[in-house]
């Protein structure tokens, strides 16, 4: 073999993202904590249940909120095919043995993510187990810091021009009925988290300018 060959074989055992840099893990930046918060507003489904997966696979605990703001590509009208379609497919015998067509977005979600953990399996369950889903932010959820993923951000991920639609506006053409009620809470809970970040600037500011004010002695 000569010097070409070997220069072959190290590359091909290399781990993919190393022989690719481009196919690096999306997810390689997420750090390990106790419960990861995310507000799902903005992101892709798709992008977004891949990643979560993963880090659900790894040990992570992961809450998602605000599920009815994921985007989804195409046009609502292309969605509502595609899930028409979808609720065509039960069991011919006894229709109650499933599949079963979920409504609420934060079910939608949570499907998603399932089907690409190998949920049958001990691990996979237990994976799932990690997984909450809510639609808007429920207490205590509120008041933790919450992430994004800019992997699967519409913005970062989705030419401009590229029609998308709401999982929520899809959820509510098919029978999901609080909509209306989560936008209503959500109007509330903006409310008072302006008013406590308003507060929070204030002292904030106070804190360092006493700070400056001190004088210090040798």
């Amino acid at each position: 073999f000569g010097s070409s060959h070997v220069g072959y074989w190290q590359l091909r055992f290399k781990p993919r993202h190393q022989r690719h840099p481009s196919t690096a893990p999306l997810a390689a930046a997420m750090v390990f904590a106790k419960q990861l918060v995310v507000d799902c507003r903005g992101h892709l489904l798709g992008r977004l249940s891949s990643i979560i997966a993963k880090e659900l696979l790894n040990g992570q605990q992961v809450v998602l909120v605000r599920s009815e703001d994921v985007n989804m590509s195409g046009s609502l009208y292309r969605a509502k095919l595609k899930y028409a379609n979808f609720k065509r497919k039960k069991t011919n015998s006894n229709p109650r043995h499933g599949p079963f067509h979920q409504r609420a977005p934060s079910k939608i979600l949570w499907r998603t993510i399932r089907g690409m953990v190998p949920h049958k399996t001990a691990r996979g369950a237990a994976a799932l187990d990690r997984l909450k889903c809510y639609e808007g932010v429920p207490h205590p959820f509120d008041r933790k810091k919450r992430m994004v993923i800019p992997a699967a951000l519409k913005v970062l991920r989705l030419r401009p021009e590229r029609k998308f639609c709401k999982l929520g506006d899809l959820s509510n053409l098919f029978g999901w009925k609080h909509q209306e009620l989560i936008q209503r809470l959500e109007g509330q809970r903006k409310v008072k988290s302006e008013a406590f970040h308003k507060k929070k600037v204030a002292v904030t500011r106070a804190r360092a300018e006493s700070v400056k004010k001190v004088k210090v002695s040798a």
